[in-house]
């Protein structure tokens, strides 16, 4: 009996003695208190999060649909930080020990709190819609919009880093002023970065390209997929991505085929030379009278130029410029229209007896090198029929 009572008093002294000075009791009190939390946070998602999921999906906007998605994430954090502070109170703790798990814990709150500001923002953007409004087409609000947003969490980014900076005694004002040279060498290695930001501003507002747009500069053609601090990204019509630094981007000429009001047709129509005046005069005229009543060509000379006339003499062929523009710029609708215009071109030079030429040679011989050349009757000729050879 009395090896058993000194036996538990051993275990009695190892307990009080527990971890690093503290006595189990407290380790498994704080543990119990983290593990409560965590059930907690279950709990808490399972009815109260639930429930007013339920309740958002019933109103009439999808903000506060995206809201409550947005801020899931660091709620079920908020959780953790929670059980972790209150499990750490269970726990004595010497003065130097308490002030560092104290700033520990602060730095776990202001992340949580940055990280929610971080995550609201994409759904909180639809409030700038209305303030957009008056800038341009609904892409380049939306470029906009992006373009805001991306900085807005840039700047939270770095106002986050600044408070838990803080939160472990670092002056921030003091540190970034005592950054002169080092900032120096910083701007130096960076001048890239701050030309390409102020070259990104420049094409927001003079409102170059927009998201969406299909562009073409002297590197690459293709459409606009996102514009971003650096570098915008475009898709090649081949579907490959290419990234340009924005600096390049608004020093290079840039076509910006998105922002056409009509799109051109431009032909030479050869006509042989056989063709007769007044064969000439009715084709023109018929093509021009095409032209004007067909409502998906827009021939308001206020707006566009439309021409068809004999532009010139040319090596096989009498030469018909056609110059027109269509209503629409979409490029599947265009080449439905030119197909169309194809067709009717055809059906008017072949109804008036012309037809189209094509590039020719004559090749006048006077005299043979050889001799005479040897005779060989036609198929289905017999030779004595043939013509005699001069």
């Amino acid at each position: 009996m009395t090896s058993l009572s000194e036996f538990w008093k051993v275990v009695g002294d190892v307990s009080s003695v527990g971890v690093l000075g503290v006595s189990l009791g407290n380790v498994l009190a704080a543990l119990g208190i983290f593990i409560l939390f965590l059930m907690v946070r279950r709990l808490f998602f399972r009815f109260v999060i639930s429930t007013t999921t339920a309740l958002t999906k019933k109103t009439k906007t999808t903000l506060d649909d995206m809201l409550l998605v947005a801020i899931e994430k660091p709620l079920e954090f908020a959780f953790v930080v929670m059980g972790f502070y209150f499990a750490g109170q269970a726990v004595p703790m010497s003065e130097h020990v308490a002030d560092v798990f104290a700033k520990f814990v602060r730095s776990l709150i202001a992340f949580t709190l940055f990280w929610t500001l971080f995550r609201a923002l994409t759904p909180l953007s639809v409030l700038m819609d209305r303030a957009l409004g008056m800038i341009g087409s609904p892409s380049m609000q939306d470029t906009m919009k992006d373009f805001l947003v991306k900085l807005i969490k840039f700047v939270v980014i770095c106002l986050g880093v600044a408070a838990v900076f803080q939160e472990w005694g670092f002056n921030v004002a003091a540190v970034l002023g005592s950054l002169g040279l080092v900032g120096m060498a910083v701007a130096l290695g960076a001048k890239d970065f701050i030309a390409n930001l102020f070259a990104g501003l420049t094409i927001f507002l003079d409102r170059m390209f927009e998201k969406g747009n299909w562009i073409q500069t002297p590197d690459v053609d293709g459409t606009v997929e996102d514009i971003g601090f650096r570098a915008t990204k475009i898709r090649r019509f081949d579907k490959a991505l290419v990234t340009i630094p924005n600096a390049r981007l608004a020093g290079e000429a840039l076509i910006n085929f998105s922002r056409m009001t009509n799109r051109r047709i431009y032909w030479m129509i050869g006509l042989e030379y056989r063709t007769t005046k007044e064969q000439l005069r009715v084709i023109i005229q018929d093509i021009s009278k095409f032209l004007n009543e067909d409502s998906e060509f827009e021939t308001d000379p206020a707006k566009t130029k439309t021409f068809v006339f004999i532009d010139s003499f040319g090596a096989s062929s009498i030469d018909v410029m056609l110059y027109c523009f269509t209503k629409t710029t979409n490029w599947g609708e265009w080449l439905r229209v030119k197909e169309r215009l194809a067709y009717r071109v055809k059906e008017i030079v072949e109804g008036h007896g012309a037809a189209f030429a094509f590039p020719s040679t004559s090749l006048y011989v006077e005299n043979l090198p050889f001799g005479t050349p040897e005779q060989f009757p036609l198929p289905g000729q017999p030779a004595s029929k043939q013509a005699p050879v001069s």
